[in-house]
């Protein structure tokens, strides 16, 4: 085993994997031989396995952390204790110098393995309070790294970092024909692109599907639906091109669109601001979630940089509306938005990590 090793964790969303897919490629730059626990039923498997097919993978048990009564939060503690147990061997075989971990419900059982094995472990929080995985997992770590200034009042003074955002470098290299190209589109017209989180949103898409008659009117639209939510009903509509996911294609996506509406997930509101493209967002409602994607909304309306809609008050004329308030606002967006620091880089946020290390 190549001594100079190290374990990456993080799943059950998209989000809680897109970092390691960024930091990935210059940790083997570096010269590390890079490992990654996730869970086999995990979006990471199948992100991590076609991206790095030669990045050894390995499937935890792992119970999720629920803040609602459930019959499950009873058993799942042993899944977790069992991930554990697993995590454990994984990292006795592979030896690593350091772990990071993303976040999600699987890398609670490797944080806490780690330390049973000495060692050290780096986390990251991208929303603007830490998630309950990693306010479990902090206890465990010997460091943990933030994206919002405002989240160091929420950890401890002596082991917490503010680094700003990371973002993917391929990102900066899409190419905005290329991307009409796969829609179809034209120059004539603007692009709204509109998504909902790798998982999709059932009522963004439902908004924007009973606007696409007025809509495609004024725009060409590039909607990432999610898994399972493709309507071949709209198949044949001019100016309107449905993805259920995206992966390669997505900064060709990015770059051929003029306004964004999307979920408030941290990992993509930064893409987009790095990138200059003026936002709508639409966080997840509090009901469904512990509120975090709010906090990162309305911190970047306040800033400049989004206009925000809530869930609760999203209805076919609210939606509407607030995209026409954001193609007003375009030219202050961006003059904003392109005042902003620069966001560090992958290759950074590698060393970064590595100061860590045993």
């Amino acid at each position: 085993m190549n001594q100079q090793s190290i374990i990456l964790t993080g799943g059950g969303t998209a989000g809680h994997v897109s970092l390691n897919q960024a930091i990935l490629p210059s940790l083997q730059e570096l010269g590390y031989d890079v490992h990654y626990i996730g869970s086999d039923q995990g979006i990471e498997k199948e992100l991590i396995g076609e991206a790095f097919p030669n990045v050894p993978f390995y499937g935890i048990s792992s119970g999720k952390l629920r803040r609602y009564f459930s019959m499950k939060n009873f058993t799942d503690p042993f899944k977790v204790l069992a991930g554990m147990m697993q995590a454990f061997r994984i990292i006795k075989k592979v030896k690593p110098q350091v772990i990071f971990s993303k976040g999600g419900f699987v890398s609670v059982p490797v944080v806490m393995a780690a330390k049973f094995a000495g060692v050290p472990v780096v986390i990251h929080e991208s929303d603007v309070t830490p998630g309950l995985a990693n306010k479990i997992a902090l206890p465990f770590a010997s460091h943990i790294f933030t994206i919002f200034e405002e989240t160091l009042q929420h950890l401890p003074k002596e082991k917490a970092t503010c680094t700003g955002s990371i973002i993917r470098e391929e990102l900066f290299m899409g190419d905005r024909a290329k991307g009409l190209s796969l829609c179809g589109f034209t120059t004539l017209k603007p692009v709204l692109l509109v998504m909902g989180g790798s998982l999709g949103s059932v009522v963004l898409n439902d908004a924007l599907r009973q606007n696409l008659p007025e809509l495609v009117k004024q725009f060409q639209i590039i909607h990432l639906c999610g898994k399972g939510n493709y309507d071949e009903s709209f198949e044949s509509m001019s100016g309107y091109k449905q993805f259920e996911y995206v992966t390669t294609e997505l900064p060709d996506l990015l770059h051929a669109a003029d306004f964004i509406v999307s979920r408030a997930g941290s990992n993509s509101i930064f893409e987009f601001l790095a990138l200059h493209k003026p936002m709508l967002l639409v966080p997840l409602s509090a009901q469904k979630s512990r509120g975090d994607q709010i906090l990162n909304a309305n911190l970047f309306k306040r800033q400049g940089y989004a206009e925000v809609l809530q869930e609760e008050e999203l209805t076919k004329e609210s939606f509407k509306k607030s995209v026409h308030v954001l193609t007003e606002r375009k030219a202050e967006m961006v003059s904003t938005m392109e005042k902003t620091q620069r966001p560090k880089t992958p290759e950074e946020m590698a060393k970064l990590i590595l100061q860590y290390k045993k």
